[in-house]
């Protein structure tokens, strides 16, 4: 069993637009923030530590600070306030104390902290990542190969620390995953066994707690109507065994239960980890 730790590593903006799809602004904007004049909507680049059997698991990564400039003004990547090395120092970890880093897909907001100046971050780590997914990556579509940076992640398997994962199920002693391919293929969702009972960190099936409802999904996604299958297919095990939802780019609440309602699923209470 592990202990459950959030990570801030930074914060930046996505266009409110792409991240509600077809949801129209007036209800987004009520289900989670306010546009700047740029459309942007504010966000998060929150990580998942797990403590326990003799590990330190990082799942995620968060941007990178060595992205061009271009694209750091275009998405407002600020780490003024959070970095990955701050926050881990505020829960008494270094970055070599990190054993084992899951990335759930290896687009640039998720992937991007795993290397510094061509080496890996956590250089005592080996890190996972889906076989089938990488194949995509190496090879995506029109849609969305703006989303990956190789330099992010091949250094990893040049320097012989990636694991492939092939398919769903144990990754580490109590750390699984679920397969989701609505947003992007085999992007893997971590489900870990914790002191605060099952932990699940959705990735972007769930980037926001405002992104529970299925209809609220993201211009981003390669198969939206993939994602709302995928969202209903898991609501019953959320809803029933009573899972904590970790949001990864939620900047206003970092995880909550889901409810079921007479208007569907909705986020219940929420805890600050």
């Amino acid at each position: 069993m592990y202990t459950v730790k959030t990570v801030e590593t930074c914060r930046f903006g996505l266009d409110g637009g792409a991240m509600f799809g077809v949801v129209p602004k007036t209800l987004w904007e009520r289900a989670y923030a306010q546009a700047d004049a740029k459309n942007r909507i504010p966000m998060a680049a929150r990580a998942l530590l797990l403590q326990g059997n003799g590990r330190n698991v990082l799942v995620d990564t968060g941007n990178s600070p060595f992205m061009k400039e271009k694209q750091l003004e275009i998405y407002g990547i600020d780490f003024s306030e959070f970095t990955i090395e701050g926050s881990l120092k505020a829960h008494g970890v270094t970055t070599d104390d990190i054993t084992d880093v899951i990335l759930t897909h290896v687009h640039f907001d998720h992937a991007g902290g795993a290397i510094v100046n061509g080496e890996p971050r956590f250089a005592k780590a080996q890190y996972y990542v889906q076989k089938e997914h990488l194949a995509w990556a190496r090879n995506p579509s029109l849609k969305d190969r703006a989303s990956f940076e190789s330099y992010m992640y091949e250094p990893l398997a040049d320097h012989g620390v990636l694991q492939l994962v092939e398919g769903e199920g144990e990754i580490l002693p109590g750390i699984s995953a679920r397969l989701m391919h609505g947003h992007t293929p085999f992007m893997q969702a971590i489900l870990a066994q914790t002191d605060k009972g099952k932990v699940f960190f959705p990735a972007d099936l769930f980037p926001t707690a405002a992104h529970i409802p299925a209809a609220y999904g993201m211009a981003y996604d390669n198969h939206p109507l993939t994602t709302i299958k995928e969202k209903q297919g898991i609501y019953e095990e959320l809803v029933g065994d009573r899972w904590l939802v970790v949001f990864e780019h939620d900047a206003l609440r970092t995880a909550g239960y889901v409810v079921m309602t007479d208007k569907g699923p909705q986020l219940g209470e929420t805890l600050a980890l």
